[in-house]
């Protein structure tokens, strides 16, 4: 089983991906961290796979915060992969920040927030 670890300001966002991840042909065991201070110490204890976390304008989900995230998981879990996820739609601004840190290296993927459950699941599963 690979340990997907979910960070979002939204529950009913998170838990539909939750599902959807859960529902797909992958393996996947997921975990929602319930604040965003718990997902550095959540991937430190279960070493998983990938981190998806949510981009938005306001702290504490900033991109700055998430990269400060991306920082502490890599070093007490080397292995994980960061996604963030945006919405494209309702803040293009932090959009094409978070496009800009995937071109730049500084995380494995990232994803708008109008893709299909389907398709984020292909995603995940192909990192």
């Amino acid at each position: 089983m690979r340990r997907v670890i979910i960070d979002m300001q939204n529950y009913l966002f998170a838990d539909a991906i939750a599902l959807a991840l859960r529902d797909s042909d992958s393996d996947f065991d997921v975990y929602r961290a319930e604040a965003p201070e718990d997902a550095a110490e959540l991937c430190a204890l279960s070493q998983p796979y990938a981190l998806l976390a949510e981009v938005v304008a306001s702290p504490p989900r900033t991109l700055e915060d998430r990269l400060k995230l991306r920082e502490e998981v890599r070093r007490q879990a080397p292995g994980c992969r960061i996604v963030l996820a945006v919405d494209e739609n309702a803040d293009s601004r932090t959009a094409r920040k978070v496009r800009q840190a995937k071109k730049d290296g500084l995380i494995d993927q990232f994803v708008y927030g109008s893709i299909s459950a389907g398709y984020l699941a292909a995603l995940m599963d192909t990192l």
